[in-house]
């Protein structure tokens, strides 16, 4: 716990001279018609979460150095993306690099991937790269676009990334070192402190959400690739849900989803019924928590599977409810 502590007091004042910065250099989020919140809000206060694993990496853990550097590029051009508006090529080809890296880190961790790599066809291995790469980018764009309330995507993070540490202590998988844990740990608590509130001071910014996404990612995908088993994808379910759900209902509207929009449901919830961001973001942290307890009581993952499910029905009624059919597939403005 010494690691927590001295980890919490230097991220802690990090911050404080981030946010002096930011104000300088006017790193804001102001409220458009697209936003959830409705003052000048630091932007970008996610930084300290790729400089905590660089540097828990280094020091503890520097095997993981071609991972640590995956997230040193997609979180650089994430946090220049914050400050400027670079080209979506530019940001795709150091997002499928960091991708790359963070496979690769993955097959040097196992052994036995490597030889069953070696023996198998090039049209098996490019299908299962092409699959990967995009379960990886999918996932971290729908992290991206879930980040849009104070407290959701740190509470969110939070209750997953424990949840993979529960497990690796549980079924002895070896992810990261305790000092990487407490480390990553203690920057979630201070970026909470900042954002878990009812008139945030800081936003993640892209270079928050999408750094804390590549490194999940890594971890969904080492868990599945040490147990061999596909139902750790349920870490992400609820996140999952809400971004296909939405996703779903934009191309039923005719709409490109591809472009910004706040149509998700936790959106609607907040803007539309005004319902406290840290309350919307509790249920969605305390919704994945309950699908994460029966994932991991269950080996075989059946009973997480079935909760899942009913709460799919039950969030399809509830959005029909709420929002009506006409709103939910007809185009119109949110």
């Amino acid at each position: 716990m010494i690691t927590f502590g001295v980890a919490l007091v230097l991220l802690f004042a990090i911050a404080l001279l981030y946010f002096k910065i930011a104000n300088k250099y006017n790193i804001v989020d102001k409220p458009n018609q697209r936003s959830s919140h409705t003052k000048v809000t630091i932007r970008g206060g996610g930084v300290i979460f790729p400089l905590a694993f660089i540097a828990g990496t280094l020091l503890f853990q520097p095997q993981n150095g071609y991972l640590a550097l995956a997230v040193l590029a997609i979180s650089s051009i994430s946090f220049i993306d914050d400050v400027l508006t670079l080209s979506n090529k530019i940001r795709i080809s150091v997002h499928t690099l960091a991708v790359g890296l963070a496979v690769y880190q993955c097959v040097n961790n196992q052994p036995y991937l490597q030889d069953f790599i070696g023996n198998s066809s090039i049209i098996f291995l490019v299908g299962c790269a092409v699959v990967t790469f995009v379960l990886f980018i999918g996932i971290i764009n729908a992290c991206n676009f879930m980040d849009g309330i104070n407290g959701i995507s740190v509470l969110y993070f939070t209750v997953v990334l424990g949840s993979v540490c529960f497990v690796q202590s549980k079924l002895g998988v070896f992810l990261f070192t305790n000092g990487v844990w407490q480390i990553f740990f203690a920057s979630l608590v201070v970026f909470g402190f900042f954002n878990v509130r009812t008139k945030a001071k800081t936003f993640a910014g892209d270079v928050g959400s999408i750094a804390l996404a590549l490194i999940l990612c890594f971890l969904v995908l080492s868990l599945m690739v040490n147990t061999q088993q596909i139902k750790w994808i349920l870490l992400l379910s609820i996140y999952g849900l809400d971004t296909i759900c939405t996703i779903l209902c934009r191309l039923c509207r005719g709409e490109n989803i591809f472009e910004a929009h706040r149509s998700h449901f936790y959106q609607y919830l907040a803007n539309k019924r005004k319902i406290g961001h840290i309350t919307i973001s509790v249920a969605y942290a305390l919704l994945q928590l309950l699908v994460n307890y029966f994932l991991l009581y269950n080996t075989s993952g059946l009973y997480a599977f079935i909760i899942f499910a009913l709460i799919v029905v039950a969030y399809c009624c509830l959005r029909l409810y709420f929002e009506g059919k006409n709103a939910l597939f007809n185009r119109y403005p949110y």
